[in-house]
Parts: C-alpha cells; structure tokens; sequence
C-alpha cells in the first residue's frame, strides 16, 4: 500500500520542481496540505496533488484555447 500522505519533497519530484516552488503552491493555497508533527512539517494527500494536476490541465487548455498558437493562424491563412 502507498502511503497517503507526501512530503513536500515528494510534491517537489512528481511535478519535477523544486522545493521552492512546491512550498510555495502551498503557501498560496494553490495545493492543499496539512501541518503535522511538532515541527509542523505540510504533507499533500495524494488526492489533493492529482486533484491539483487535473485543474493545471484544465487551466492549461483554457489559456490555450484563449491565446492560440500564432503560426498556426499564419499557416491556416497562407
């Protein structure tokens, strides 16, 4: 069984950043954790980090979908 808490270390190599940026999508309230243990050290549930993936890829297609690729338009027209 997998654990059902990750570190932010484990947050920080399934997304392949590093611990700056992970800390701080916490901090942001962008990724939800809880503090734990006497030095208050955040862990993400698993279903929190794919929660948080998923709206990276919806927010992802809308700004594409908002901004298109401008080769495209100039391929399209040629």
């Amino acid at each position: 069984m997998s654990n059902r808490f990750l570190t932010l270390s484990d947050v920080a190599e399934v997304l392949n950043i590093s611990m700056s940026p992970a800390y701080a999508l916490v901090r942001n309230k962008e990724l939800a954790a809880i503090k734990v243990g006497g030095r208050g050290q955040y862990r993400v549930e698993r279903d929190r980090l794919e929660d948080y993936i998923s709206r990276m890829y919806a927010a992802t297609d809308k700004y594409l979908d908002e901004h298109p690729f401008a080769e495209h338009d100039a391929v399209a027209e040629a």
